[in-house]
């Protein structure tokens, strides 16, 4: 016991700082230390709970709408995509469904304030565009300005543009009217303005979108003034006041030229209203209303010559992984799903299939850094393991820890866990090592550590989990110290070793008490190192000298 007790206490202090240091977000904020402790034992498990206090994710970010951030922020500066789905399901309060509530949620309350507070302003909007001598008018797009789309968005594409189904539900005349938008554009009306539709949808849309505004109370929309998109296809052609710099026109050209033909026909723009930038941009109206939405981005470059600083999203976001802050932030405080996916292709340089690149990648380069790295110092601790012969393992996950589950994960599944296709993928073996891992974990068994799997996945999926990691170069782990999860099914029962809350375990349950059973004599007698993982759950818990977090901002297991 004493030599294990040293160990202990030598690896500790050898290994813990620096791979927390690899790990930013399980470190402590400056001037916290982890507290001390007057025994061997007392310490680790003092320096367990301290650690697991700081196994949280991030909750600022730095964020471009381009998708660019996906080179310069690391996979922890990346907002999480199912934390940022979580968070815009919050703010439409939006059931298991992804059908957003039509009585109450932060999406309804702050588009009444912002439009109460424009309502107000329409009448001396209205004196002001009367004197430049013209008919005063507004400008409104349709989707998410006029019409919301929440439950189209969510609910049936899951955040995956189709356009066969937007279609179905254009013409199905489907969609609701945007919160307050019918009370504002009434008040619009009675004020003297002239009410005009731009919009992306196409001139096959036309009809059934002004029958759908009317059918949600709207009064003003009419056919003539309601200019949608050329299809290119018989009489829907370009008209002849669009000038674009090529033969497909952007979505600021064919707006801001829109807005420019309804003026030559002697109205002012006294007001613009859109959900995207694109709405807004390119001029041709003496005001402009941004309405929130955080659930698609359409970008547009500007006309050329003119600069609009001003009309760009946000950067810099709070958003706590639970999804609870889309009760606080704001629409344009939520980070636009659609420039996560980008910010996210780009960190694992994803092709447009979101197949990610198998040789250089922002991720291949912050998984390179961080497994050379961690490499010595693991197969010192290994290889002291053993000299001391207290039985020193290492415990790691298996998606995206030791396999690479990117390309199912988006060119297969887009963002939208299957798991019945996640099975397909299990036991065909098609998962890639996640880079660096396997020269890392061979090195610390060639070093004296016995490898421990611990997965999520099943029972079922245990055989094809370890041909997998055989497959593609991985030579430590046997059936006997590699853990999945029960079924429930025949024999794959829960352990008698995990005891759980509830009837379902939740990870952490799992994997800290499987931990747990590794280090008694029943389950190896093992000195558990190291715990790597890309989930925090993974993590949680204790039982292990050393977590370590690696970057995937592709899910989000709590």
């Amino acid at each position: 016991m004493h030599r294990r007790a040293a160990l202990i206490a030598a690896v500790t202090v050898a290994t813990t700082a620096p791979a927390l240091a690899l790990a930013p977000t399980a470190t402590a904020k400056p001037g916290h230390h982890p507290p001390a402790a007057s025994t061997n034992h007392q310490m680790v498990k003092s320096l367990s709970s301290w650690v697991d206090k700081h196994l949280t994710p991030r909750t600022h970010f730095m964020m471009a709408p381009d998708g660019s951030s996906g080179k310069t922020q690391g996979g922890e500066g990346i907002p999480n995509i199912d934390s940022v789905k979580a968070t815009i399901r919050a703010y439409y309060n939006a059931d298991s469904n992804g059908i957003a509530s039509k009585t109450s949620s932060p999406y309804r309350t702050e588009m009444q304030r912002i439009l109460a507070k424009e309502t107000k302003k329409l009448k001396a909007l209205y004196r002001q565009s009367s004197r430049h001598g013209k008919k005063p008018a507004i400008v409104f797009d349709a989707d998410d300005t006029t019409l919301m789309t929440y439950d189209m968005e969510d609910g049936a594409m899951h955040f995956n543009y189709n356009p066969a189904l937007q279609d179905v539900w254009v013409q199905s005349e489907k969609f609701p009217a945007t919160p307050g938008m019918v009370a504002f554009v009434t008040a619009a009306k009675r004020v003297g303005f002239t009410i005009f539709g731009v919009t992306g949808r196409n001139d096959d849309q036309k009809k059934a979108t002004v029958e759908n505004l009317a059918n949600d109370g709207y009064r003003g929309f009419t056919l003539d003034r309601f200019y949608t998109k050329w299809t290119g296809v018989g009489d829907s052609q370009q008209p002849n006041y669009i000038k674009c710099a090529t033969s497909s026109c952007t979505t600021v050209e064919f707006k801001a030229g829109t807005r420019k033909h309804i003026e030559s026909m002697g109205y002012d723009i006294a007001l613009n209203v859109g959900d995207q930038f694109s709405d807004l941009q390119g001029g041709y109206a003496d005001h402009y209303l941004k309405l929130p939405n955080p659930t698609y981005y359409l970008p547009s470059p500007d006309l050329p010559g003119v600069s609009e600083p001003w009309l760009s999203p946000r950067t810099h976001f709070t958003m706590k992984p639970d999804g609870s802050s889309g009760k606080t932030q704001g629409g344009e405080g939520i980070p636009n799903i659609d420039s996560v996916k980008s910010t996210i292709r780009t960190y694992y340089n994803a092709d447009s299939n979101g197949i990610a690149n198998p040789t250089t990648s922002p991720y291949r380069t912050e998984m390179a850094k961080l497994t050379s790295s961690v490499t010595p110092l693991l197969s010192t601790a290994c290889w002291f393991g053993k000299l001391f012969g207290v039985n020193p393992a290492i415990v790691l996950d298996a998606d995206d820890t030791t396999l690479m589950t990117y390309d199912m994960e988006d060119g297969a599944m887009k963002f939208n866990y299957d798991p019945a296709l996640q099975d397909v993928w299990v036991q065909n073996e098609q998962f890639p090592a996640t880079p660096g891992m396997v020269a890392m974990v061979n090195a610390a068994s060639k070093a004296g550590c016995t490898l421990i799997g611990l997965t999520g996945r099943n029972d079922d999926q245990k055989a094809a989990t370890l041909g997998n990691l055989s497959k593609v170069g991985y030579t430590g782990f046997t059936n006997a110290n590699y853990y999945t999860k029960w079924t429930g099914v025949g024999d794959s029962q829960q352990p008698s070793y995990i005891k759980c809350a509830a009837a379902k375990c939740t990870t952490i349950e799992y994997k800290s008490q499987t931990r747990a059973h590794v280090e008694t004599r029943s389950g190896g007698n093992y000195t558990i190192i190291a715990n790597f993982g890309d989930q925090f759950s993974d993590l949680i818990g204790g039982h292990a000298l050393v977590p370590v977090k690696l970057p995937n901002p592709t899910y989000y297991l709590p």
